[in-house]
């Protein structure tokens, strides 16, 4: 990872695109974790349900994956911060 040889300034609109995006992220981090706690319960109360809970426990680690990488693009983007 090679970081900016200069500082970095941001305007403000920058920086309020930044926030809304990482507001944005940790919403649907934290929607994913609900599924997996949810599906957790479910299958807690009803094991009869985990073979179909079971695709749900296994999709949400990826759609998380995914949005940390994409915000980390953005930001090391606006920062200049390169891989």
């Amino acid at each position: 990872m090679a970081l900016p040889s200069a500082p970095v300034t941001l305007t403000v609109e920058q920086i309020d695109q930044l926030n809304r995006k990482l507001s944005n992220m940790r919403h649907d981090v934290n929607n994913h974790l609900a599924l997996i706690v949810a599906a957790a319960e479910l299958i807690r109360l009803s094991p009869d349900k985990m073979r179909k809970m079971t695709g749900t426990l296994l999709e949400q680690s990826p759609k998380i994956t995914d949005e940390l990488q994409k915000f980390s693009a953005e930001f090391e983007q606006t920062l200049g911060i390169t891989r």
